[in-house]
């Protein structure tokens, strides 16, 4: 991908509030209404405002019918009503020039969860992934965004399996190549609702160049530029930064032995709070940061 991109990213980390009841499992979200001030709405917002076109893109997920119905309803509820929902189920459903006109003429696109590994394997390399990076590249204000699988599948170094209560032992964390929309990023959704922390931890220990990010649920980032990364949402994003490791054992032990990590280094950000991922720098407070900056 040549030059900064002009659109935006966003990437969020699962179980986002749709209006709905709390998904079972998630206790509150700190008292706030997150789904007036949320990750829905600020889509909306970067998309251009309620009349722009949304496609939900439901191939990652095994219930596509009813993720499908819960995005229509969600955005519904904040007067979004120019919404699609788009079930592509295998590989050869990619040529259908339907799918293809529909993604040329949205505003924006949201991959919903499920498995992000049926994201690579039906998209990767077809004309409706060429299309979604082209814009990406050259159209101000267009978006794609994802959640859950659809979050992960957005960097070009992907993880695709690993338990968490094994994540400390070598070869159980399984990485392929991502959609790459944004490089030199490794993305893992669920991040302390399902402890993936040590996930991460492997993932960056070996591919140290690339900086970890770790979404909380009801939580997500907004990438521009390829670099500024804003945090969006009720919770909290874990960024694993690699460069500085000292030591590491993992090329040295045996699959399936634990991997000791030096000098990992860990920041949490919350709402508000903004990375620039080349510069791999924290900052507190509110900048402004236009496409291509």
């Amino acid at each position: 991908m040549q030059g900064l991109p002009k659109g935006k990213l966003i990437s969020v980390g699962g179980a986002e509030d749709k209006g709905t009841d709390l998904e079972q499992g998630f206790i509150q979200r700190n008292r706030l209404n997150f789904f007036e001030l949320g990750i829905l709405k600020r889509i909306v917002n970067e998309v251009g405002g309620t009349d722009k076109r949304i496609e939900v893109i439901t191939t990652a997920s095994s219930i596509p019918d009813e993720v499908g119905e819960n995005y229509l309803s969600a955005f519904g509820k904040i007067g979004c009503t120019n919404v699609g929902v788009i079930d592509i189920r295998k590989r050869e459903d990619v040529f259908n020039t339907t799918y293809i006109d529909r993604v040329k003429l949205a505003d924006g696109i949201m991959f919903s969860g499920g498995d992000q590994l049926r994201l690579t394997s039906i998209f990767g390399g077809s004309e409706i992934y060429n299309i979604l990076h082209d814009r990406y590249l050259n159209e101000e204000g267009f978006v794609i965004a994802g959640t859950s699988a659809g979050a992960m599948a957005m960097s070009n170094t992907m993880i695709y399996q690993g338990k968490s209560e094994l994540a400390h032992l070598k070869g159980e964390v399984k990485i392929t190549t991502g959609l790459a929309f944004v490089g030199n990023v490794i993305i893992d959704s669920h991040f302390d609702k399902r402890g993936r922390f040590n996930r991460l931890a492997q993932a960056v220990a070996s591919n140290p160049q690339c900086t970890g990010i770790g979404l909380g649920e009801d939580t997500g980032v907004i990438v521009t530029g390829d670099n500024h990364l804003e945090v969006v949402g009720s919770g909290a994003v874990v960024i694993v930064d690699g460069k500085d490791i000292r030591h590491t054992n993992i090329t040295d032990v045996n699959l399936g032995e634990p991997i000791a990590v030096e000098n990992l280094r860990v920041s949490i950000l919350v709402r508000g709070n903004q990375y620039l991922l080349k510069e791999r720098k924290f900052i507190s407070g509110e900048v402004e940061v236009k496409a291509g900056e």
